[in-house]
């Protein structure tokens, strides 16, 4: 009897000690929490609920100084500074200029006029019929309009995007279909600031554009905007606060002018210079890659927001150009979009429409960005609704004559509420980057 009860409290000594050891082991299981192993259109949700972001040298992904005058503004999200957007203030209506200016746009013709007999011609006849594939929300709006301008600033931050990248002609000039605008940016730096949001600039082509007139055209930039608080610098890792460019169809001019403006023994530089600044110019064909480092440029961007159109907005190239960016000391910005459709104003150009596949489209965009680990990703675009790149808000419309596309199934704000995911997944994924 006596080896029975030895037997048994030996028995029970060992299955107390299994049943302390799994428990013990259970508590130091924990699920993986590696992004490489999600795919694009999973839910992301789990990323928010993770701790709080470090501080890292780049302004671009430290915490903002949020406008806190208003506790509901307050209360909104982040936003991230190395997200830029790229904004068209181009926009007119009846009220406020007394015309349509841009929502009328000319049915461009093909180059080719066998081509473009094919297509129909003329122009838009708003508000039922806009020059866009989609309708906004606001209707056909004025960029004039502070309401709308405070509705965009609204959703740019509902998106947690921290930087609008302003498309700016000089003052007087203005593209083919809209007027001279220069006159709406402090506006648009005053709207910005009361949401922390920052301003850059995306210095347009004109008519006799080149390195003299764009030396100029930065000159009057800093010196008219550069001390507003919303003023967008980029703050490098050597600790330089620099404003920062972009330079839209850059390849027009020649590398060798451009080098006068940019290379530090240029005639007429602004290297070390009040006007000093981080210049991206346009990447469309491979060419361009050394014409850029020859030009003295300190990066590059894609733009468009049609996969395949070119070079440059290839994902595919993502990553050589990264790499060829890195080995000459470049910054690389790539160029995401949700989707492309032109056809409202170029009818022909069916072949580069690409289609928003709810989101899937933009998912795609956005992961192959964020896999050649870029300092700053561009998006294009906020309202660029020729093109059919918008993040802002679109709602179903049907008229005698025109059916627009939307983003049905889901809300009008589907795509701001992408980007404010996507905006914290680049910003979780930078902290691992820099680890």
């Amino acid at each position: 009897m006596a080896r029975l009860r030895r037997r048994a409290c030996i028995a029970l000594f060992l299955f107390t000690l299994f049943i302390f050891g799994t428990m013990m082991g259970l508590r130091t299981l924990k699920p993986s929490d590696g992004f490489s192993d999600l795919a694009p259109g999973l839910e992301l949700a789990p990323f928010a609920e993770r701790g709080e972001r470090r501080s890292v040298s780049h302004e671009a992904v430290s915490r903002p100084q949020v406008a806190t005058s208003n506790d509901a503004k307050a209360r909104t999200p982040l936003v991230y500074y190395d997200l830029h957007v790229f904004y068209y203030m181009w926009y007119g209506n009846t009220h406020f200029e007394g015309k349509y200016l841009h929502w009328d746009h000319v049915m461009v013709p093909h180059w080719d006029p066998k081509i473009s007999a094919s297509y129909p011609k003329g122009r838009h006849s708003p508000p039922e019929d806009i020059g866009s594939s989609f309708y906004p929300e606001l209707g056909p709006y004025s960029s004039r309009d502070p309401e709308v301008l405070e509705e965009h600033m609204n959703q740019l931050r509902a998106a947690a995007i921290g930087v609008l990248v302003l498309s700016w002609y000089p003052p007087g000039l203005a593209d083919d279909n809209g007027e001279p605008s220069d006159s709406l940016v402090p506006f648009i730096l005053d709207a910005a600031h009361r949401y922390a949001i920052k301003v850059a600039f995306h210095i347009q082509p004109y008519k006799g554009r080149d390195d003299h007139t764009v030396h100029e055209n930065i000159k009057y930039i800093v010196d008219k905007y550069g001390s507003h608080a919303a003023f967008y610098k980029y703050k490098s890792s050597t600790g330089r606060s620099l404003p920062l460019f972009y330079i839209y169809d850059s390849y027009l001019t020649p590398p060798e002018s451009w080098a006068n403006l940019f290379a530090q023994a240029g005639s007429h530089s602004l290297r070390n210079t009040p006007y000093d600044a981080v210049f991206i110019a346009l990447l469309v064909e491979e060419g361009h890659k050394q014409d850029i480092l020859s030009a003295g440029y300190d990066g590059m961007y894609t733009y468009f927001a049609s996969n395949g159109f070119s070079f440059g907005s290839s994902h595919q190239n993502w990553k050589a150009i990264k790499a060829f960016c890195d080995s000459n000391n470049l910054m690389f910005i790539p160029s995401v979009g949700p989707g492309y459709v032109d056809t409202s104003i170029r009818p022909w150009n069916n072949h580069n429409t690409r289609n928003r596949v709810n989101g899937k489209y933009y998912e795609t965009a956005l992961q192959a960005a964020l896999m050649v680990r870029p300092e700053i990703v561009s998006i294009t675009s906020f309202n660029e609704w020729h093109e059919g790149t918008q993040i802002e808000k679109a709602v179903p419309k049907k008229t005698l004559t025109r059916l627009y596309l939307d983003y049905l199934p889901h809300q009008p704000n589907m795509y701001l509420e992408l980007t404010h995911r996507w905006a914290e997944h680049f910003s979780k994924e930078k902290e691992q980057w820099l680890m």
